[in-house]
């Protein structure tokens, strides 16, 4: 069982939901208490700058409806001395209009030309049309601060609008006390959230502490340790979970105790048997399986028990578990590759109680891949014997009945007939001979004669004696050592090998192709490489490694017409490797066919015999 990693374990998990559900908590009263505190902040300015325009209304209207003359001061400096005695941080412009609209002064100094002009400000001029105070709230362009903007107008005592005053007051003090206010509010959010992951810390390990061990608990059970005890903190619910499982830990050491026994004298008869052997459920499950069976199946013990049956055997889309039950006949089971064959018998046997329920079943494996092996040899062999003798004995029998009934009286037809009837018998007399010789070699009944000679002066004589027999146009090519290199073989056997490709190599030639025979010096090997090359049609590679079986042909029609039996190649290869050497061919279809063969050097000449 893998072990729960920190990022999904239930500890991290219980304090990750109790933070949030805080977080959530603190949050929701935080956007509360901030949007309630900025509309009281809001609110409260407001208010404060209306009570400052309803103040400085008053004041406004005493000074326009004031009698002047010549020695009195102007409306504009009366206004200009009025306003100079406002003051409030926040307030940035208040302007003072008459009922034309005109300016009659501006606290701001740097505006002064704007008095005795007349105003833009729509707000002023609703103000003197509405007769009622204006407020918008604007973010001016270059700072990006918020401004509040009020047009109050100015009445008479009788309620006439003589004039309005504009005023301008920033609220950045404001949203800066909001700011504020928001950092301790996150600063206080942030420590609350580090106490709490600490009490959650704390109060996850008194519910993940008896959890871990009872984990752990389970799996010394799986590995068979039922000595281990689970700890109980508390009386509560997983306190009495963790009493449970303690009970139940005894329980299953006493059912193990009790099955023990049986368990060893069954696992000693199975391991000493060779056979494999599976046992099953009611429901086709594997609960016992032995070491043959799963050397067999190659297999391991855990991947396969309680899997079904038929799964682990590879017939699931063949049998169902019913049916191996009710038929309970053996199976052969095809395991085979392209390389090797291996095949395994199944013999299957009900697992039955006195009351006739069936509990199961027993399945014996036994290896029968070199009894068929064998079988199937054998039956090719009698196959292809019978087919080689049977095709001229058919022919002979056909033209001696052709003689029989008068044939023989013919010039022209009779010594024809006659000459395929010594050619087919000439034909069956060296299979035979190549029967009987494969056979002495099978049985190692037969000897060799080994001299010590110059395998190039050797390989020459034969290739010569090729080309002054040879019935086709074909040329001759030979890579040589100049030098002598001796080998010890028995010359007729090595003979009969070089016969045997070089009779092939013409066989298969087009007219006019060449054969081209190598011998090269492998001084690391202490051996030499023999090749003969010729340019006809090719093997194709999936026969390639199938040449030097007994009987077989690539095209046994055309091997056929050209008289082979389909024995050389595996009377060269008994050769070759009685002689320490080894045999091969490549071979590219359409260009042609090489074979290789190796023969050890001799260290000193020997003669003598070997057997």
């Amino acid at each position: 069982m893998k072990k729960v990693g920190f990022f999904r374990s239930i500890h991290l998990k219980f304090v990750l939901i109790y933070v949030l559900l805080i977080l959530i908590a603190i949050q929701i009263i935080g956007v509360y208490f901030v949007s309630k505190l900025e509309n009281q902040l809001t609110t409260n300015f407001n208010e404060s700058l209306e009570e400052r325009i309803h103040l400085l209304a008053y004041s406004i209207e005493q000074e326009i409806k004031k009698q002047r003359d010549d020695t009195t001061p102007t409306i504009e400096e009366d206004i200009r001395t009025v306003l100079q005695d406002v003051t409030m941080e926040d307030i940035e412009e208040i302007r003072i209009t008459n009922n034309q609209s005109k300016v009659l002064g501006t606290s701001n100094p740097y505006n002064q030309s704007s008095v005795g002009k007349r105003t833009t400000e729509l707000l002023v001029k609703r103000a003197l049309v509405v007769g009622q105070m204006s407020r918008k709230t604007v973010i001016e362009k270059q700072t990006q601060n918020r401004l509040r903007l009020i047009a109050a107008p100015v009445k008479s005592n009788n309620q006439d609008i003589i004039g309005a005053i504009y005023l301008e007051a920033s609220m950045e003090k404001v949203y800066a006390q909001m700011r504020q206010i928001n950092s301790i509010f996150a600063t206080g959010t942030t420590i609350a959230l580090a106490v709490t992951a600490v009490l959650g810390v704390l109060l996850a390990q008194t519910i993940t502490r008896p959890m871990s061990d009872m984990r752990k608990q389970a799996l010394e059970m799986a590995r068979g340790n039922f000595s281990r005890k689970v700890n109980i903190y508390g009386n509560d619910e997983i306190g009495q979970l963790a009493l449970s499982f303690n009970n139940l830990t005894k329980k299953l050491q006493e059912a193990q105790a009790t099955t023990e026994g049986e368990r060893r004298k069954l696992s000693s008869v199975l391991s000493h048997m060779t056979d494999g052997v599976l046992a099953t459920d009611r429901k086709g499950r594997i609960i016992l399986i032995n070491e043959p069976a799963l050397g067999m199946l190659n297999v391991s013990r855990e991947t396969v028990l309680n899997k079904p049956i038929v799964e682990v055997l590879g017939i699931e889309e063949t049998h169902s578990f019913d049916q191996l039950v009710s038929e309970q006949e053996s199976l052969i089971l095809d395991f085979s590759t392209e390389k090797e064959p291996y095949i395994l018998r199944a013999s299957n046997s009900i697992i039955q109680k006195e009351t006739g329920f069936i509990n199961g079943l027993i399945t014996v494996l036994h290896d029968i891949t070199e009894q068929e092996k064998i079988d199937l040899e054998r039956r090719e062999f009698v196959a292809n014997v019978s087919h080689e003798l049977r095709t001229p004995l058919t022919t002979m029998r056909s033209y001696l009945e052709a003689l029989a009934d008068g044939a023989w009286q013919d010039d022209e037809i009779a010594p024809r007939f006659l000459d395929v009837t010594q050619t087919e018998t000439e034909r069956m007399i060296r299979l035979v001979n190549d029967l009987l010789q494969l056979s002495k070699m099978d049985s190692r009944d037969y000897n060799f004669y080994k001299n010590s000679v110059d395998f190039v002066e050797f390989f020459n004589k034969i290739i010569e004696r090729f080309e002054m027999s040879k019935s086709q146009k074909v040329d001759f090519v030979r890579s040589m050592p100049n030098q002598e290199i001796f080998v010890s073989i028995d010359t007729d056997k090595i003979t009969q090998v070089l016969d045997n490709i070089i009779s092939n190599a013409m066989k298969y030639s087009p007219e006019g192709g060449t054969i081209t025979f190598t011998v090269d010096i492998e001084e690391a090997a202490n051996q030499i490489l023999v090749s003969i090359s010729d340019q006809g049609v090719g093997i194709p590679k999936s026969d390639l490694n199938k040449i030097f079986e007994r009987f077989y042909r690539v095209d046994k029609a055309r091997t056929r017409m050209l008289g082979g039996t389909g024995l050389g190649l595996a009377i060269a290869k008994e050769m070759i490797q009685a002689h320490d050497g080894d045999i091969w061919a490549s071979s590219v279809e359409g260009k042609g066919t090489t074979i290789y063969f190796t023969l050890p050097i001799s260290e000193e000449e020997q003669e003598g015999d070997w057997e």
